[in-house]
């Protein structure tokens, strides 16, 4: 399997690729305002408006800095077997790609709580790898905040 990898301060993860529909540089984004903390806004995509959510700031209580290789990588972000729709993620240190076996990844032993995106984990040179599932990204209330506009 191919992985997006990206940092949150030392820390890797990664995206399975065939989520991916392609990574953008960090865009002008359209802010809502009083809108949740991780939600960074809006962005356009040719033409259709996706929801934009900042990773750091979902994960670790702080916004992603805007860097050279921050970027807003699209998603198919799946909300049951029938629903798909684009979700923008931001990510700092978008810079590479990792060719890895499903199989090397091991649980991790830790309960993440309500981050039950937080998958396997996977050993290499520069250290852990974490694997992020994406259709697990949102908590409920997030997902309903960012798709209320789309389902209607």
């Amino acid at each position: 399997m191919l992985f997006l990898v990206f940092q949150l301060g030392p820390d890797r993860y990664a995206l399975d690729v065939h989520c991916v529909v392609e990574v953008l540089p960090l865009l002008d984004i359209k802010r809502i305002p009083q809108a949740q903390p991780a939600i960074a806004g809006i962005c356009n995509y040719r033409g259709v408006p996706v929801p934009v959510i900042d990773l750091n700031q979902l994960m670790s209580n702080r916004p992603a800095q805007a860097r050279f290789n921050t970027r807003i990588v699209l998603v198919r972000y799946r909300e049951d077997d029938t629903n798909e729709r684009l979700l923008g993620l931001i990510a700092e240190q978008v810079n590479e790609t990792v060719k890895r076996d499903a199989a090397d990844f091991i649980d991790s032993g830790v309960d993440g709580g309500a981050a039950r995106y937080l998958g396997p984990v996977a050993p290499d040179a520069a250290g852990m790898l974490q694997w992020i599932h994406v259709e697990m990204l949102l908590p409920p209330a997030l997902r309903a905040l960012l798709f209320k506009a789309q389902a209607a």
